[in-house]
């Protein structure tokens, strides 16, 4: 395995790369410990909560359904392009906050931190994937009102 470094220059919301120059052939990373996780509430898989970030997973990857009316008011998310999922199973749903474990959803406000690992299924095979939302209860409902790949160090979610 070789490791290669990019120079790369963002734009101000971090959403645009641009490549600025050659690669150059790098020492690969020393390996470090890792954390221990803040999700560490398992979100029943009947629940609410679960049910929520399960269909918007589905929606959001295999375009099969509605993403909008998963997201809460004001929250923006561009369409995922090119994608080829026709199917995801959740693997693991966990939380940072404790309140997540019921089945029902709690009062309007509440906010939830989670983290989903699933498979998504397409033509080549099944792919790992892991996204960590943050989700807010309204109306009897849940709402996405952040979204990021998992463990996204320093930001990168879209809210």
């Amino acid at each position: 395995m070789r490791y290669f470094a990019v120079p790369v220059s963002a734009d101000a919301s971090g959403g645009s790369f641009a490549v600025t120059g050659a690669p150059g052939q790098v020492a690969g990373p020393v390996p470090a410990k890792a954390p221990e996780s803040a999700y560490g509430v398992s979100l029943p898989v009947k629940g609410a909560l679960a049910s929520t970030v399960g269909e918007f997973l589905r929606a959001y990857l295999t375009g099969l359904g509605e993403v909008d009316r998963y997201l809460a008011p004001g929250v923006k998310l561009a369409a995922l392009s090119g994608t080829s999922y026709t199917d995801l199973q959740v693997e693991q749903a966990s939380a940072v906050e404790e309140a997540t474990a019921a089945e029902t959803v709690p009062a309007d406000g509440t906010t939830a931190r989670v983290r989903v690992l699933i498979k998504a299924q397409d033509r080549a095979g099944a792919w790992p994937l892991a996204y960590e939302l943050t989700l807010t209860a309204r109306a009897d409902r849940w709402e996405v009102s952040a979204f990021s790949t998992a463990s996204v160090a320093g930001g990168g979610g879209r809210s």
